[in-house]
């Protein structure tokens, strides 16, 4: 496993960002560690909705953890606006730079994780696959 910390920069989409970054490694599986960060607006999907909310901004990134592969990125996020409330739910794409995101990833052997249906969540659900 590869630590690798990166910057996005204002504009950059958080999501597609680091779906790409992920992408242009020797490895297409990573887990995101930390991040922190700040964003014009904000796209989350809070939990057991299905439709996607927008945050205006600015807004802080207080953390933002998950996992990146092929089949799927996984990814929640908290972040906090300029009266300190906080709001926290799944990473959709949307969600642009303001300033800085700054990002650890743990870089995974290539097709270690991908994500398969769950006959018992109904969902598309996280496979570790062990390097050959």
């Amino acid at each position: 496993m590869q630590l690798l910390p990166i910057r996005l920069a204002p504009g950059a989409d958080l999501r597609r960002a680091l779906e790409g970054a992920v992408g242009s490694r020797n490895t297409d599986s990573a887990f995101v560690v930390a991040g922190i960060g700040s964003l014009v607006e904000a796209t989350l999907r809070y939990a057991g909705e299905s439709a996607e909310c927008k945050l205006a901004g600015p807004l802080e990134i207080l953390s933002i953890s998950g996992s990146l592969c092929p089949a799927g990125a996984h990814m929640h996020m908290s972040v906090s606006d300029a009266f300190g409330r906080v709001y926290g739910g799944h990473v959709c794409y949307g969600n642009e730079v303001r300033t800085t995101a700054e990002v650890l990833l743990a870089l995974l052997p290539n097709g270690s994780l991908t994500r398969e249906h769950d006959a018992g969540t109904g969902f598309n659900e996280l496979i570790v696959r062990s390097p050959e």
